[in-house]
């Protein structure tokens, strides 16, 4: 029996009613690759980098110098910062911004604080603010270990890259939101940064910058 003997009696379809059937079956695969499409770009967006402000009553830069060429430790803190920092776990990457209020730096020692606003140090009158930029945070695992960026302090920018001693992130109870701890540190010569006072006694140039951070999840 012929082919369309057979169409005619309804066994097989119709060369149009073919063509309409792999036309319908082209739109259909069309639309299901562009939901797909869409799909991995609403996945990419909802995976995108989280961004956290850092909370101002638990975050606190201090740091440690030396006193006399190593006769004692001077340490102090910053009571004043600001800043967020954007993680993208999947990309294993992330920023960090920060800034700080030298003027609210203590010691414990009120003359020590006054004579580390003035042009000896800090210059508050002048340098209203000490900024870091991290460009990169650097992973192992799943963990964030290192931040690449820079230092600005006494209107002088130098590379400075902070160790990650220290990460934990969690639902916090309270604000039923996660918040992320961290501890980090890194060492710079602070006559670098044009703060060489002391120097001419023995003073040891090198500093410990410490950093006790926490962030809010935006």
């Amino acid at each position: 029996m012929t082919y369309a003997a057979l169409s005619g009696r309804g066994c097989f379809p119709s060369s149009q009613e073919f063509r309409n059937h792999k036309e319908h079956e082209l739109k259909t695969s069309l639309l299901i690759a562009v939901g797909a499409l869409a799909s991995s770009f609403s996945l990419g967006a909802f995976a995108a980098a989280d961004t956290y402000q850092l909370d101002p009553t638990h975050t606190y830069p201090s740091f440690e110098a030396d006193h006399f060429g190593g006769l004692s430790v001077w340490r102090g803190k910053f009571t004043k910062s600001s800043g967020t920092v954007t993680l993208d776990r999947a990309a294993k990457t992330g920023t960090v911004d920060v800034t700080v209020d030298p003027a609210s730096v203590e010691t414990g020692n009120t003359k020590l604080d006054e004579h580390l606003k003035t042009d000896a140090f800090f210059d508050v009158a002048k340098y209203s603010s000490v900024t870091y930029k991290g460009t990169d945070i650097k992973f192992d695992g799943d963990k964030p270990v290192q931040v690449v960026g820079s230092l600005t302090m006494h209107g002088v920018t130098k590379p400075l890259n902070l160790t990650i001693e220290s990460f934990k992130c969690m639902q916090h109870p309270v604000l039923k939101r996660e918040v992320c701890g961290v501890e980090a540190s890194a060492h710079f010569n602070r006559s670098d940064y044009g703060m060489d006072f002391g120097a001419k006694y023995g003073f040891s140039m090198d500093t410990k910058l410490h950093i006790q951070a926490e962030g809010i999840k935006q």
